[in-house]
């Protein structure tokens, strides 16, 4: 039974993706299947995800971050300046509809998504790094997240920024609070590591419920709005992401990183935690009230639903070039 579970573990850790991606057609074709993923359920999912990345933080983790505070400083400042701002001019220069727009601003707004810590390692970046980076920007998230929506949102919509801050101060701080002191206690024993080995995929499992819950809740809009409204919301977020990476990069080759922490900062700024993102646009934008009163509300939803699957797929890819590069690399030496 355990080879099962670790044989099905591995499966969904090596294709994320796909599995997020299957999720949401299944959810558009079979809404049944996920109509109850919303509201606190949402958020208990968020947890759990935000509990097993809790689980990997160590000491040695805490005492990397006590090395070279200068490094996470500035990849805290990257990650809050250049993904928020690049949202807002894509609202700009893409005339979005105010609901469209916040969904984006959503999404630049959040800490760096726990996907891009394997993301790093398989790119053999500096995975200490990367970790330090998601870990610090992530407790920021509580003060930085609704600060900056408040901030770029458009006037005419209410943001509810108190309430923000306690939501993930509830949802991600305290699981991962919770999962270091598991760790720090319990991490020598074999069963937990057993399960600290399967929690990456409790983790997609996660993820591919949030979107496929809302991709059951913005299914009337999309057949409303057609195509026309998914490829201009993948064109924002392939911008949105892409940009991330290279001014990511950009800032890496600024202040003179080595190739490793290069590819981490490129890949912590332009991966995000879009399904933070999607748990507070329902909580917030596209709640059952706000949507009564304002039906195209549940727009804000679908630019995080889809990052949600396009930063894993983008981020894989991007990993698999520079693993591609080194081997050109060694072949020509």
């Amino acid at each position: 039974m355990l080879n099962i579970v670790r044989a099905v573990s591995r499966f969904l850790s090596t294709y994320t993706s796909p599995v997020v991606i299957a999720c949401a057609i299944v959810a558009f074709f079979v809404p049944v299947l996920f109509g109850w993923v919303h509201g606190n359920v949402s958020s208990v999912i968020l947890g759990v995800i935000m509990l097993s990345m809790g689980l990997t933080i160590t000491i040695q983790d805490l005492r990397n971050l006590m090395k070279c505070p200068w490094h996470i400083l500035l990849g805290a400042v990257a990650q809050y300046t250049i993904m928020p701002f690049v949202a807002f001019g894509l609202t700009k220069v893409f005339g979005l509809d105010p609901y469209l727009a916040v969904g984006i601003i959503l999404v630049g707004c959040c800490p760096g998504g726990v996907s891009s810590n394997v993301m790093s390692f398989l790119a053999k970046g500096d995975v200490t790094y990367s970790v330090s980076m998601t870990m610090v920007s992530t407790l920021l998230a509580p003060i930085m997240t609704p600060m900056l929506v408040l901030w770029l949102a458009d006037t005419s919509i209410n943001v509810n920024a108190v309430g923000m801050f306690l939501n993930i101060l509830y949802v991600t701080v305290a699981p991962i609070t919770i999962g270091f002191l598991c760790n720090y206690f319990f991490g020598k024993r074999s069963t937990f590591k057993e399960i600290q080995s399967n929690m990456p995929a409790v983790s997609v499992i996660g993820l591919g419920l949030i979107v496929g819950g809302v991709i059951v809740t913005v299914r009337p809009q999309l057949f409303a709005n057609g195509l026309g409204l998914i490829f201009l919301v993948l064109a924002v977020v392939f911008f949105h992401n892409g940009l991330g990476y290279l001014l990511g990069y950009g800032v890496g080759r600024l202040f003179k990183f080595n190739t490793a922490k290069k590819r981490t900062i490129a890949i912590e700024v332009g991966v995000q935690n879009a399904g933070m993102a999607t748990v507070l646009a329902a909580a917030f934008f596209a709640d059952p009230a706000n949507v009564a009163a304002h039906p195209e509300a549940v727009l804000c939803v679908v630019p995080c639903a889809i990052s949600c699957a396009y930063h894993s797929i983008s981020g894989t890819v991007l990993a698999g070039i520079f693993a591609h590069y080194d081997k050109k690399l060694q072949q020509t030496h």
